[in-house]
């Protein structure tokens, strides 16, 4: 029980518990991403007809951002433009939740 408690304390704050994430199971993990309130928030379906939309006028800013290494590596295996299609992503994503510039 405590192993919970320490989880959502870490949650709450918007952070991971790394160390009580991999003292989980498989299906520990399996479990709490079941209950996770955010989870299917984007249906696979939704992103079989995803595509890469640039805005017209749209200015870009560099910015440092850390991202799992595997994420990133996945992007980076799509080929040239792995990051146009993260900003696509992200961009679908704030639409999708009615985000307006």
């Amino acid at each position: 029980m405590k192993r919970r408690t320490i989880r959502r304390s870490a949650a709450r704050e918007g952070r991971t518990d790394w160390a009580a994430l991999k003292r989980m199971s498989e299906a520990d993990i399996r479990k709490a991403a079941a209950g996770d309130p955010d989870a299917g928030l984007t249906p696979e379906a939704w992103w079989k007809h995803a595509r890469v939309v640039v805005p017209a006028g749209a200015g870009k800013e560099s910015v440092t951002i850390r991202l799992d290494r595997d994420l990133l590596q996945w992007f980076r295996r799509q080929g040239r433009g792995y990051q146009t299609r993260i900003n696509a992503v992200l961009r679908a994503f704030k639409e999708a939740q009615g985000g307006r510039s």
